[in-house]
């Protein structure tokens, strides 16, 4: 196998790939409670579309067939991000944890375009190498929105959500233990006089006993 059959091999992984995303990112946009988040999805999906379209055209330009090759390296970083939005509960955690699926994508992409786009450039694929770099800018870019995100509001909300639930609790707890504990303690006061009492009059008897 050569260099540029190995690439061949790569793009038709990365076509897969991205024939993956353009279904699976809708559903992380109607996962997400985030406006911006949203936003944001909707907004890469037509990058990915566009993604799809120059991969077509990099394979006119190598003179080879579009063919895509399976890809099970995202298929199970989306299945990953498949079960996390099954399994929670819409808000900003689950906002966290679906950039956190995405970035996953974004970074895996990234990684495969700029090897892509390194053979290319060896092999002087000059056509390639502007399609696969103009790509590779635009998941960079992704990426570097979804950090923002994260940093600057989502994140922020996901911890402000979670001591809210926190204190909650806490408060819950503490209602839950004054309610069990106060008649006890009425119980042990009325006890203790009871105790007090008693020894009372056993001193004062003895005292009387001395006397006789």
């Amino acid at each position: 196998m050569t260099l540029q059959d190995k690439l061949l091999e790569e793009l038709r992984d990365l076509y897969h790939a991205e024939k993956q995303l353009v279904k699976a990112l809708p559903k992380m946009a109607k996962a997400s409670t985030h406006e911006d988040l949203r936003d944001a999805f909707e907004s890469h999906l037509e990058e990915t579309r566009e993604h799809v379209t120059r991969l077509e055209e990099a394979f006119a330009a190598m003179d080879e067939k579009v063919r895509a090759k399976p890809c099970p390296g995202m298929a199970g970083i989306i299945q990953e991000g498949s079960e996390m939005m099954q399994e929670g509960e819409p808000g900003s955690v689950l906002d966290a944890a679906i950039i956190s699926a995405a970035q996953r994508v974004e970074h895996y992409e990234i990684g495969a375009y700029g090897t892509c786009a390194a053979w290319a450039r060896l092999l002087r694929l000059d056509d390639v190498v502007t399609l696969l770099e103009q790509t590779l800018e635009e998941e960079k870019a992704a990426d570097k929105k979804l950090t923002a995100l994260a940093e600057q509001e989502v994140n922020l909300s996901a911890a402000s959500e979670g001591m809210g639930e926190e204190q909650e609790m806490e408060e819950e707890e503490t209602v839950s233990s004054s309610r069990s504990t106060g008649p006890s303690s009425g119980r042990s006061r009325s006890a203790s006089r009871r105790q007090s009492s008693s020894a009372t009059t056993s001193r004062a008897r003895a005292a009387d006993r001395r006397r006789r």
